[in-house]
């Protein structure tokens, strides 16, 4: 295998230049760049970029951890980081955090272990918060994805409170006085926000604000169906259901589904988080889409700002979502 002092010896330069002009450390002329590049191609030399990471304390990657599998959801802002890092010149590595705290911790400590540059979080629902401890006790660059948490920390999400309120407005808007709805996992920023942002929005309609048309599930299929199925078995159901995840509107949808009731016939129903079979559904979902793509693209961006400096002063983007009318609540 070549080496650098092979390629230094065959264009009749030292080896310090020959770094020079690989690592771009100090203007070479154009005539000993082309030697250099010549040998390199003779010889089949292949520069370290391991070696020249570790020169420099930094290994050009990063680290995503979140939920990949139980969350579709962030399967959309895994590609559109990805994506980002790609032009960014960075290697990503994915782990899955499966929303348990104890393995996020593990998850965590492996990725600071094999020295990525920074990590890209969604954090677990956990009053301790041991992965952001870690994170904040080792000086590791962070960015919380999604799920907001310490103001220590950079993060980038979307406006729940607003977008909730946008849906609120729709299903007013079609006369709907009484309206369900079904939340995520208890415990999430995201969670806490949306069903929040719900009854604040229920409560400047003058809706009716009766506390059992709040429902949450417990972060499978067969407890958000449950959760529905509590709903439509109140004296008074709702006339009307928001869900607060993707995982929600298909428990919802199932015990719609189960119960003989028609959407929107019987029941309007707007789903929190756009996916791509939503428009294939019978009928077609309205719904809250993320902005998936500028969710990726600004959480990417602002760990390149935390890599390059740490103490700088934390951000915090919200994002705006957007409605996305199709047929479920009886739009035509």
């Amino acid at each position: 295998m070549a080496t650098i002092i092979d390629v230094a010896r065959r264009a009749g330069v030292s080896v310090s230049t020959v770094s020079h002009v690989v690592n771009a450390t100090r203007t070479v002329s154009p005539e000993t760049t082309r030697l250099v590049a010549e040998a390199i191609a003779a010889t089949g030399y292949t520069p370290n970029s391991i070696a020249r990471s570790l020169a420099r304390s930094a290994t050009n990657s990063v680290g995503i951890a979140l939920s990949a599998i139980s969350n579709p959801y962030f399967s959309d802002i895994i590609c559109a980081i990805g994506r980002e890092c790609d032009r960014l010149g960075l290697m990503v590595f994915l782990c899955d955090t499966h929303d348990d705290p104890e393995h996020e911790l593990q998850v965590v400590r492996g990725l600071h272990q094999r020295r990525v540059d920074g990590v890209l979080l969604a954090p677990a629902a956990t009053s301790e918060q041991r992965a952001l401890d870690y994170l904040r006790d080792n000086r590791v660059p962070c960015v919380l994805v999604d799920r907001a948490g310490s103001p220590e920390f950079d993060q980038v999400c979307v406006q729940n409170a607003r977008a909730m309120a946008m849906v609120v407005e729709h299903l007013a808007g079609h006369g709907h006085r009484r309206i369900g709805f079904v939340g995520g996992q208890p415990g999430f920023a995201t969670s806490l926000e949306r069903a929040e942002g719900f009854r604040d929005a229920v409560l400047a309609r003058g809706l009716d604000d009766d506390m059992a048309l709040l429902q949450v599930g417990n972060g499978d299929l067969d407890a958000v169906t449950a959760a529905a199925f509590r709903l439509l078995a109140l004296p008074k159901p709702p006339t009307a259901i928001a869900t607060g995840n993707n995982l929600a509107t298909v428990g919802t949808m199932r015990a719609l589904r189960q119960a003989g009731l028609r959407v929107p016939d019987d029941m309007a129903l707007i789903g929190f988080d756009d996916f791509e079979w939503a428009d294939y559904f019978e009928p077609r979902l309205t719904t809250i889409a993320q902005p998936c793509q500028e969710i990726g693209r600004h959480a990417a961006s602002l760990l390149m700002d935390r890599i390059k400096d740490y103490d700088g002063k934390r951000r915090t983007l919200r994002l705006a979502a957007s409605l996305v009318i199709r047929n479920s609540c009886g739009c035509r």
